[in-house]
């Protein structure tokens, strides 16, 4: 049964591997590690994960785009890294302009819902 659009955008698709998980324990160990490339064996050494279980969950984290796969090698993906890398500097920006009062009235004149004019 279909959905209305505004509910579809109310859904909250939380993608983040839940913490405890070996997605978590993983994909938290390549993004700490995120400029080098490291084995399954590696991963399940330095995570603890064992190691029957460091593979499958691999290959769930490349299918959503988490990890990246070369030969014997993973690592996190540039997606995870551009993420974290705008979020790091969003959280600068917002934390520069803490003191600097918002001018919500000037923005709302010129804001555009993006969902108004779809079809």
């Amino acid at each position: 049964m279909p959905i209305s659009a505004d509910r579809f955008d109310e859904i909250d698709d939380d993608s983040t591997p839940t913490p405890g998980t070996n997605a978590h324990e993983i994909l938290s160990f390549l993004e700490a590690n995120a400029d080098q490339a490291f084995t399954r064996s590696e991963i399940a050494e330095s995570t603890g994960v064992a190691d029957g279980s460091v593979g499958p969950t691999l290959v769930r984290l490349r299918e959503a785009g988490r990890v990246d796969h070369r030969g014997h090698y993973w690592r996190v993906s540039d997606h995870v890294r551009s993420v974290t890398a705008a979020t790091g500097h969003a959280d600068a920006v917002a934390t520069s302009h803490e003191d600097e009062p918002i001018a919500y009235d000037e923005w709302q004149d010129y804001a555009v819902d993006p969902r108004e004019g779809r079809d």
